[in-house]
This record gives structure tokens, sequence and C-alpha cells, in this order.
């Protein structure tokens, strides 16, 4: 924990800001831990998700239920995001928690890049349960009978008590945001967007609307006037998946300790990687490569890492020991003694 986390998290208790408060305090419960103090972490969060945070809040929502939405649930996993896109996320839990008349926002960006993820981070620091609407069940190939759906949906929205406590999320809403006036676009499409439009501008400013979409480029202009804030997720420099990778490698194996450590051969080999896939992705690599590693071997998961990131086998020592690693990366690499690839180095092959 960081000298500044301290003072930010004092200020904050002093100018009674809960939510800076709060997410402060989820940023300093996620860096112990990664760190391996699963345990200290996991009662910083109890502590603020319970009647000890900055201002106790007792509230019940009555959530009926509907075809159209399903609750999900919050968890404290933790959530890998680039300062930049962190920041954005702080602005939206201060203008929502000061009540400053904002409360539409959409998340674009690439799959993988963590927009569902993040609002379930919101659903936790805001303490608001989040009803993920399902649009596919809202799309009916009936003339008007989407338009009414969204109309039903409204209605049983403004019948959920403390609407102040809920988020809704249309995940992948861009079955009904496309561009109206698109040539290959049909009448019943248009005719779908326009409800949607209508839908956000008419649904209750206490609730939190949040739209995820990879097609960003092709919504309708006017849809997009809609939102209060449109924030990208595509911001991740190749830097911030390095560090993104090594951290979660590091978590991992701080899980589980059949596995030997090499960081900074693990590190070294994100860094070659010319493009590295998005936070969800690379998870996904990282886990498949631990799961599947030999058992005997405390290495095989760097040697399964190299294979899926590169697409190749590392044979060639020459070629390994040209891209800077050294004999004692390529004995892990190649799974082959220190001595035979001493040799292969020196007879060139």
């Amino acid at each position: 924990m960081k000298k500044k986390d301290v003072i930010n998290l004092i200020r904050y208790f002093a100018e009674k800001n809960e939510a800076g408060f709060k997410v402060e305090a989820y940023k300093i419960a996620k860096e112990f831990e990664e760190k391996g103090d699963s345990q200290l972490s996991e009662y910083i969060i109890s502590l603020l998700s319970g009647s000890n945070s900055l201002v106790p809040q007792e509230f019940t929502t009555v959530i009926p239920d509907s075809p159209f939405w399903s609750k999900i649930s919050i968890d404290s996993s933790i959530l890998l995001l680039p300062d930049s896109i962190v920041d954005d996320l702080k602005g939206i839990v201060n203008a929502v928690s000061h009540n400053m008349g904002l409360h539409k926002f959409l998340f674009v960006g690439e799959p993988g890049t963590g927009k569902t993820e993040a609002v379930k981070q919101l659903g936790r620091i805001l303490e608001r349960d989040i009803l993920r609407i399902e649009v596919a069940s809202l799309v009916d190939s009936k003339l008007g009978q989407t338009s009414k759906n969204l109309q039903i949906l409204k209605r049983e929205l403004s019948d959920i008590t403390n609407p102040e406590n809920i988020i809704v999320l249309f995940d992948e809403i861009d079955m009904i945001a496309m561009d109206r006036t698109s040539a290959h676009d049909v009448r019943e499409m248009g005719r779908v967007t326009s409800a949607m439009l209508t839908f956000l501008d008419e649904i209750d400013s206490r609730i939190v609307v949040i739209g995820t979409s990879n097609l960003y480029h092709h919504f309708d202009k006017a849809f997009l006037r809609r939102f209060d804030s449109v924030i990208s997720f595509d911001r991740y420099s190749h830097d911030d998946l390095v560090d993104i990778g090594v951290r979660l490698i590091d978590i991992y194996l701080r899980q589980y300790q059949q596995f030997n450590r090499n960081i900074r051969l693990v590190k070294k080999i994100f860094n070659q990687v010319q493009q590295l896939p998005m936070p969800g992705e690379l998870n996904n690599i990282i886990r498949t490569s631990l799961a599947f590693s030999n058992p005997k071997d405390g290495f095989d998961y760097i040697r399964r890492l190299y294979i899926s990131l590169n697409d190749v086998i590392p044979t060639d020592v020459q070629t390994l020991k040209k891209y800077g690693y050294t004999v004692r990366d390529i004995e892990v690499l190649v799974q082959a003694s220190k001595s035979t690839v001493s040799r292969k180095l020196q007879q060139g092959g």
C-alpha cells in the first residue's frame, strides 16, 4: 500500500466523500489480494459491503421476476484495468453518488476488455443490484412486438421499489442500437431503435443504465447522444497488457504452490509478443497453460504459455538466443539441460 493511498483514504474520510473513500478502499483490497493476502482483502471488502461502511445504508429492494432480465451476482474477483479506465469508473461512482444528473453510460470496446466485469465492480462499490437485460428476449420477429416489449420492460422497472439501488445492464446492446439509416437495416429494426431511444429518454433517472458493445461505430448517432458518457475500453497499451499478464501469473502462482516461479522469464515472453490478447483472453490462456501443464515439471506452464502466445513450439535455440533469452531461459523453454543447450549454441544449431 502506497503513501498516497493512505493520504487519499484519510482525505476522503475527512471530506465525508463516501464514494471516493470506497473506491480507494477497494483499490487497497485489490492490492492485498494481488500480494497473496486474500484474508485481509476479503475482510476489507466485507467491511465495505456491510454495516461498517463509512455511511451505513439500510434499504430493501424488491425485484420482481421478469422474462426480460436476470439478476447477476457481484463477486470480489480482481479486475485489472489501465489507470485511464479506472479514472473514468471513479468518475461514474462520484457522479452517481453525488446525484449529479448523470445515470446513462455506454461501455465500448473489444471482447475481453473488461466491460461487463467493470459493471459488476460498480455494482459492488455503489451497493446496487445489477439486472442484466436479456436483449434477445426483447427482440421479436413479430411486427411491432419488440417495441411493445420495451414498453413492458419500462413498466416493470418502474414497479421496482428503491430504483436508486438498481443498475440496468444492456449487455451487447448492438441488436437494438444499430443505425436506422443503414442501407442494410430493415424497417422493423429502425422502429426498434426508435423505441429504444424513447425508452432511454423516459427511464427513471434514479436507475443507472449501462450498455456494453463492441460495435460502437455502427450505432445510430441519436442513440449515442442519449448516453451521458461513452467510455472506451480499447485503451490498453502493450505495457498495460504485459503488466496485467504478469500480475495474473503472480496471483495464480500464489494460489497454486506446485508451480515454480520465474516471473522474469514470463515477463520477457509477454514483452516479446507484438500483439498480446485482451485481458479476458489473456487470462484464459494463462489459466489453461497452468491447468494443462505437466505436474512433474514446475516450469511446463511457461513453455505452454510461450506456445499459446507465439503459435510455435520453442525448439530452435539459436532463434531463442537471438530474441534475448539466456541459456537458463532456453533450458526451460526447450526442456533440455543447460549442458545440452550450451553445446547446441556452440555448434550453431
